[in-house]
């Protein structure tokens, strides 16, 4: 068969803010860009962050680089590699002034710098003060963001390819990667996109989980297609629970409402956070208010006449404030929720959030792998950015605002990369003669499988058995009865029908296509998690609940391939600076 080709210096996969921000790096040095995305650009995951992004500006309390840095360091549980780290924390306010003169909307102060609100975590003087760190447009920054990056790459000429899917990644016999093949979902073509350099920024995978605050476009298209291929997915077994979902519903209630005064209650009205934060309560890192959250509910202090939630109060901010610093907030509870927030509480409960693991990389963006049995060494040609990849600066657990700053500091760092590497590769290498079987084989099966079951069915199943097994608290039993749920449950994927056999713009086809990788997603987590024997950040497990730095210092790397596990030791030593040594971790 023959399949249409187009060449591109890069080939960036995800149109939210760290793909956005790597195109905009790569167009502006007059390379030529192709930027896919299943939706339109400005409808990316990224339009959902609200809270703010962090910088050490200290616009309102006194602040510095290196109390962010400790913060992150001791967010993550101390398995975020330290020299990623500095270099993220240390690029922060630079990278905030950068996008403020693209002509971000900031809120602003009565002096006029960019407004900044305290967020979970976030601390001063080495943990002794609460800090405010969070630059923030409303409760609407993402959003804010991503339209500022988009304006800038249409201004750049960077070719967007909208409601396009990639389907698997192209790589030649040496292991470099050449680029994608990829469905034009209006005709339901297939073309093969060439590129010097491929750039993943496919963003999370949380609709692994029954409950989610993802949106349903976040079905971790890369790490499928970087499994496939034989790289593996690092610290899958770390996902954040935020601990503000709106309950039954999934839909965040951003963290910026306890930055700005709110707090959370039980059913008999009581501040319990000060139970399990003493000295942060409420603003405390987001593993451990999940966990409080859970554990006030399993010890039926919950709210409601199934005592399965809890309240989320901020009446008391009062209305000036609810509807200036948080509008978006009071929208989704009036939507959502069907209450208004200025006058009574949400009901909240904690919802999976965000994908501290992903495609292993460095601080430059560049995809590392072992190379068959051997050391770690540079894909040829591949970068990952974003939550799809793992650099690792959230480690066991990501900081609130930091997120943000991820895409924005790493989706440069790579376009920064990308153009000194592609200095030195000046041609497009010659593609192998089975360049596509792999997504032909897949479409093919789609199209002639009969009697199998419906994808509707096997996905409900996939997220039920995460959701059951591998929740906020989990257990020995569960997660060995999990590994092998998850496997019958990939068995079915295997065997899923579509009824629509159509091409043009045919839904069916591309949700199949999304559950291949979410499998690949779900199964990484479950194996992972089983193996991962301590508590460390969120991954919180009832046999070992106590963190084990001496065996358990390491990142997990798990294979696709005879589903292996292996491992890898954190990076202790920052760039610059001394080191912070793994302590007890309290807030």
């Amino acid at each position: 068969m023959n399949i249409p080709k187009r060449k591109f210096d890069v080939v960036i996969v995800g149109a939210g803010g760290a793909g956005m921000r790597a195109a905009l790096q790569l167009s502006e040095a007059g390379l030529k860009v192709a930027v896919l995305s299943k939706v339109f650009p400005t409808r990316s995951h990224t339009v959902a962050a609200q809270g703010g992004i962090a910088a050490s500006l200290g616009n309102v309390t006194e602040d510095n680089w290196h109390w962010h840095m400790y913060d992150t360091v001791k967010g993550s549980d101390y398995l975020g590699d330290q020299d990623a780290i500095e270099f993220m924390c240390r690029q922060a306010p630079e990278v905030v002034y950068e996008l403020e003169h693209y002509g971000m909307p900031f809120d602003r102060l009565e002096n006029g710098k960019i407004y900044q609100r305290p967020f979970g975590g976030h601390s001063r003087n080495f943990g002794d003060t609460q800090a405010t760190r969070s630059c923030a447009a409303a409760d609407r920054t993402g959003h804010a963001m991503l339209h500022t990056l988009y304006q800038r790459n249409v201004s750049a000429n960077t070719q967007f390819f909208v409601e396009w899917m990639a389907l698997d990644l192209i790589r030649d016999q040496q292991g470099d990667v050449l680029g994608v093949t990829a469905l034009e979902m209006e005709t339901g073509d297939v073309m093969i996109l060439q590129a010097r350099a491929t750039l993943f920024a496919t963003g999370g995978a949380g609709r692994i989980f029954h409950a989610s605050t993802n949106a349903f476009i976040n079905t971790g298209d890369g790490l499928g297609m970087a499994a496939r291929v034989g790289i593996p997915l690092q610290d899958m077994e770390f996902w954040q629970f935020h601990p503000t979902g709106v309950y039954g519903v999934g839909v965040l209630i951003s963290e910026a409402v306890r930055g700005e005064g709110g707090y959370l209650i039980n059913k008999d009205g009581e501040r319990f956070m000060e139970r399990y934060a003493p000295h942060a309560k409420d603003l405390a890192s987001r593993d451990v208010v999940s966990r409080a959250l859970t554990t006030e509910i399993k010890e039926g202090r919950g709210y409601g006449p199934h005592a399965d939630h809890l309240l989320l109060k901020l009446d008391h901010l009062g209305a000036e404030v609810i509807k200036s610093r948080l509008p978006g907030i009071r929208e989704i509870a009036i939507k959502f929720a069907h209450i208004d927030p200025i006058e009574q509480p949400i009901p909240v409960v904690p919802t999976a959030h965000y994908m501290m693991g992903g495609i292993p990389t460095n601080l430059h963006g560049q995809v590392v792998a072992p190379y068959k049995t051997g050391p770690e060494e540079v894909v040829p040609g591949f970068y990952a950015v974003g939550e799809c990849a793992c650099v690792s600066v959230h480690g066991a657990n990501r900081l609130g605002t930091n997120s943000l700053l991820d895409l924005i500091v790493f989706g440069r760092s790579a376009g920064n990369q990308i153009i000194e590497d592609l200095k030195r590769n000046s041609h497009h290498k010659q593609l192998p003669a089975d360049i596509a079987d792999t997504s032909l084989a897949r479409l093919a099966r789609l199209d002639n499988q009969k009697d199998g079951e419906s994808v509707a069915q096997v996905g409900e199943a996939l997220r039920k058995t995460m959701q059951k097994y591998c929740g906020v608290f989990r257990f020995a039993n569960m997660l060995k009865e999990g590994v092998e749920e998850i496997s019958e449950v990939a068995q079915r994927v295997a065997q899923t029908e579509i009824q629509d056999r159509s091409r043009v713009f045919n839904t069916a086809r591309v949700e199949a296509l999304e559950l291949d990788n979410l499998i690949e997603v779900a199964t990484a987590t479950m194996v992972s998690a089983e193996a991962r024997r301590e508590s460390r950040g969120a991954h919180a497990r009832n046999d070992f609940p106590e963190r084990n730095d001496d065996k358990w210092l390491k990142h997990t790397l798990f294979f696709k391939e005879d589903r292996r596990i292996d491992y890898k030791p954190v990076r202790l030593k920052p760039l610059t600076v001394s080191s912070f040594p793994p302590k007890a971790r309290t807030y």
